[in-house]
Order: structure tokens, then sequence, then C-alpha cells
């Protein structure tokens, strides 16, 4: 296109390039579940493997014990150790600017006002996708799409395979989740119950997602002077309330009657550390008046612990 602006290809890969590290801020901060993701290291960058290997510790150590003088000491091999592996799962978005966008924008300062609108289009998008995924037990789109809390804090954890493991097997019970379906109104007590089931002295719930239906109940049922919250996550935006110091938050993607209780020592967003938000040239097909470039992520959401994560079900 003769009259089109000669140096389209440097000012778009420039601002696209320019634009991708706050894409990538606002893709996980948009959505209350994505936000958690982001904070407090659970992004893991590696550097590629045929699978993702996720070390697992399921039985103690038998040769603790106390011993007097000479006694020997014990030196039994021990097992216990193990690792679940999941697979890696892709993620793109496509921004495209026609032939016809590209003439009516000849300026340069008009070209980033196009593009950051084209981006600012693909961050929401993106977002509202990897915040659904995250909530999925990710068997969508033909099982392409990345494993989300219903795959790893399951209604029916006693049956499935995660990370490799059948937790149909009787041996296999330390990799099964908690969960409670008794059909009722949330109380307190419900709360109270799941989030002790899961703890283990200081190792408990650190974060409460739910629907808005139920954060609201939740409100409700604490008494004015009880009605605290944690102050980091509501500087991110997103409405919260305490609840045995764990912040309680409510995602629109969250399934209706779902209450998570989750321990972040044990859940992992993993990223291939070259391509996590890689942008790629725009490029100009032969039959078509347009440009395309796409920004792609290659990474999966881990879990090392099922068992310190519970859920509640049909709750009103």
């Amino acid at each position: 296109m003769a009259t089109a602006n000669s140096n389209w290809d440097a000012v778009l890969s420039t601002t696209l390039s320019n634009y991708v590290p706050r894409l990538e801020d606002n893709a996980f901060t948009a959505r209350a579940l994505t936000y958690w993701l982001r904070s407090k290291d659970r992004i893991r960058k590696i550097s590629g493997g045929a699978k993702i290997i996720v070390p697992i510790i399921h039985e103690t150590n038998s040769t603790v014990g106390s011993y007097s003088g000479y006694d020997t000491i014990t030196t039994t091999a021990q097992t216990g150790i193990s690792a679940a592996e999941y697979s890696w799962k892709q993620l793109a978005v496509t921004v495209s600017i026609n032939g016809l966008e590209e003439a009516q924008n000849r300026g340069e300062a008009e070209i980033i006002d196009l593009l950051e609108g084209k981006m600012m289009q693909a961050e929401e998008t993106l977002s509202e996708k990897m915040d659904t995924m995250f909530f999925s037990d990710g068997t969508g789109n033909s099982g392409k799409d990345w494993l989300g809390l219903e795959h790893f804090v399951a209604t029916t954890p006693t049956s499935g395979t995660v990370g490799g493991i059948d937790r149909s097997v009787g041996t296999n019970a330390f990799w099964r989740n908690s969960v409670n379906t008794t059909t009722e109104a949330l109380t307190i007590g419900r709360m109270t119950n799941m989030f002790n089931t899961v703890s283990v002295g200081n190792d408990k719930p650190d974060f409460i997602i739910t629907t808005q239906t139920l954060f609201e109940k939740y409100e409700s049922l604490l008494q004015p002077q009880l009605r605290l919250q944690d102050n980091k996550t509501a500087d991110g935006g997103f409405q919260n309330l305490l609840f045995k110091s764990a912040p309680v938050m409510f995602d629109t993607n969250c399934t209706a009657g779902f209450m998570y209780f989750l321990n972040s020592k044990y859940i992992k967003l993993v990223a291939h550390q070259d391509v996590w938000f890689k942008t790629t040239p725009f490029v100009k097909p032969n039959n078509q008046d347009a440009r395309f470039a796409q920004i792609l992520c290659y990474g999966n959401l881990t879990m090392s612990n099922c068992a310190r994560q519970g859920k509640l079900t049909n709750k009103s």
C-alpha cells in the first residue's frame, strides 16, 4: 500500500512489545482468581521439558526415632516421594489490523492509538478466557483448555486422574480433596468445618473464592464489627472479607453454589519462560488485506497437594 505509513512494521512491532507487559499485568489483575494466582509468586517459570513435573510427598520418613548410646540407627531406604505430571497447554490471542484501518491511521500517533485499542480488546478477552479455564476441569475445547479448580478440587474426589495419579485407588487417598455437597444455606459453622478439615497446624487455607451470592450471604452472617478485610487485596481493587485470616472474594466465573478453600502453598501456575505472553511479528497473508500478530502463552495450572484444598457445593 503505497499511501500507507512506511514505518508500519516498525511502529506496530515496537508498540506491541511495549504493551505486552501491561497486557500480562492486566490479564492477571482483571479477575479475582487470576489476581490471586499472580500474587505471592504463584507463577513459576521453567525452561521446558516434555511434561511439567511437580514433586509430591505422600508418606512420612519411617527412620525417625529416638535412640541411646550405641543403639543402631535405622537406615531403611525410604519411599513416599513421587511426582505429579501435567501436560503443557497453549493459549493464544490474535491482534489484527486490516488494510482500511491501516490507511485510515497513517500517522504514528494514530497507529499507536489504534493498536492500543486492539490490545485492550485482546486483554479483556484473554482475561475472561483465563479466568474461565481456571475454574474449569480442563476438558473444554476437546481437552485443550488449561486445568482449573474443578479438576483439582473436584466435586467427586474419589474418581478421576490428577497429575497422572488415579484418585479412585485406595492407596491414593492422600491425593483427594475435601468436599461437602449438602444442599443447605451457607453457615459460619459449615465454613469453619471445611477450613479446619483441610488445615494441619499452621498449614491452612489462605484464600476463599466463591460467587457473589455466597459472598453476600457470608457478609450478612457477620456482625458489623467483624467485617474486616485484607488491605492488600483491597488495594488491588477487589472487595473482600476475612475468614480466619483468609481473604474471601467472589468471581463471576465461579460455579453457582460453590465456595473454594485454597492453600496457595500447593498451587502453582507454571509458565514456559520463553513463551509467556510472547509476541509474534505482524504478518500479512498473501490472500488477505490485513496484518496479524499473536500473543502466545505455554503453561498450565498445577497442584502438589490436593488434600489441603476444600470445597462447599449446593450452598445458598
